[in-house]
Order: C-alpha cells, then sequence, then structure tokens
C-alpha cells in the first residue's frame, strides 16, 4: 500500500471509525444510567466526543502498527471501558446483560445506517467515490465490533452476556477468566480462530439480515437486487 493510498484509506475510515467506537462506549454508560448506575455518566463518558473514550494505545498506536503491519489486511483495537459499578444496577445479574447488548447493538443500527446511505447514493446515481467507501468502511468497522464483541468471552460484551444469563454459582466462575480473557482473546485472534469460526459467519448472516431489512428500500429505489 503505497502512501497515497493510505492516506485515502486512513481518510474514508476515520468518521465512521470514531463513530463506531463512540457510541458504542456510550450506549454502554446510558444503558447502565437508565437501570439504575449513573458512574459513567457522572464521569462524563456519556458523551458524542471521541476523546474521552479514546486510548492512545488501543485506539490509535495498535491499529495504525497492525495497518501497516499487515498492508490493511488486519485491524484490531479498543476504546477504555465506560466504567460500570454493576452492584448499582436495579437487578444487577439480569441488568449486566442489557448494559453489554446496548454497545453492539448500536454498532449493529450503525452498521444499518450506513447501509442505508450507501443505497441512496446509488438511488441519486451519485459518482462521488468518497463517500461510497466512507459508507462502505462504516457498514464494515461497525460489523466488525458487532459481531468480535459479542464473542462470549470476558471482559467482551459477550462475555458479560454469558454471565448475566448463567445461574450464579456458574457466573461467578465463569467471571474468573476475565482476568485472562485479554490474552485469550488475542491468542484466538493471532490464531485466526476468532475471524474464521466466530466473526465471518456472523458477519456475513448480519450483512444478509440488513440487505433483508432495506429490500424495500432498494424496490423503492428501484436498485438492482
Amino acid at each position: 500500500m503505497n502512501f497515497n493510498e493510505l492516506v485515502q484509506t486512513i481518510s474514508t475510515h476515520a468518521i465512521p471509525v470514531l463513530l463506531a467506537i463512540t457510541l458504542h462506549e456510550a450506549a454502554h454508560g446510558y444503558a447502565a444510567k437508565q437501570l439504575g448506575d449513573d458512574t459513567a455518566w457522572q464521569m462524563g463518558r456519556v458523551t458524542l466526543n471521541p476523546f474521552p473514550h479514546m486510548d492512545l494505545v488501543g485506539t490509535v498506536i495498535m491499529p495504525l502498527i497492525l495497518f501497516l503491519a499487515t498492508s490493511g489486511q488486519f485491524l484490531f483495537g479498543y476504546a477504555k471501558p465506560v466504567p460500570v459499578d454493576f452492584s448499582r444496577l436495579r437487578h444487577p445479574k439480569r441488568d449486566m446483560v442489557w448494559v453489554a447488548l446496548a454497545g453492539p447493538a448500536v454498532n449493529l443500527l450503525q452498521a444499518l445506517a450506513w447501509a442505508v446511505l450507501i443505497y441512496l447514493l446509488s438511488g441519486m446515481g451519485s459518482e462521488e467515490r468518497f463517500f461510497f467507501e466512507m459508507a462502505q468502511a462504516g457498514v464494515l468497522v461497525n460489523l466488525v465490533m458487532f459481531a468480535f464483541n459479542l464473542f462470549p468471552l470476558p471482559p467482551l460484551d459477550g462475555g458479560r452476556i454469558v454471565m448475566g444469563l448463567l445461574p450464579m454459582r456458574l457466573a461467578i466462575g465463569f467471571s474468573h477468566i476475565e482476568r485472562y480473557g485479554f490474552f485469550i482473546v488475542m491468542g484466538l485472534v493471532l490464531m485466526g480462530v476468532i475471524n474464521t469460526l466466530w466473526m465471518r459467519p456472523i458477519m456475513m448472516a448480519t450483512t444478509e439480515g440488513i440487505q433483508w431489512v432495506l429490500q424495500p428500500l432498494a424496490s423503492l429505489l428501484e436498485l438492482a437486487p
């Protein structure tokens, strides 16, 4: 990848990535506030400003290094986790599930919104490549975050969902994995396990679901299936 391609890729991905990360984290905090814990709200983490959510290593340095090292074939990063005091939730075990689901749910909605933009641009006959590529990046980035964060291992959202659904005794035992969870997830990512067996199937199924939901819009705009 030459310098011009790198600049173009960064320019088309910057806004979708910032929105994906910011709204994901803010959604966790907002859900927690609605369910009884205003910790994130008091700390200013329920905001559309991306800077309180950004981690220098996880949001900037790591993704950039991986992007350059793999010529854009692999990209991974993370933001500062939103602080949630689960003991302050009205129904801690049950509400943990809703707080965890809030982030991926917002990414799914963003993927849908970016897909709508692609359909509208196509329907209007737009030939502006930049906006098409930005919208395509928006769909991809949010599908990646949606699928990855649902992986059922703490500290990912999917792990929190599993803990909330398991009987208390099993949930306590499962929670002990969290101290090693990040390293386990990274190992599975580097071995290609998560991408092949988890993310790819979920992203393909979600893409088909989005296309199905937008069929009426495609028909209205007279777009080819």
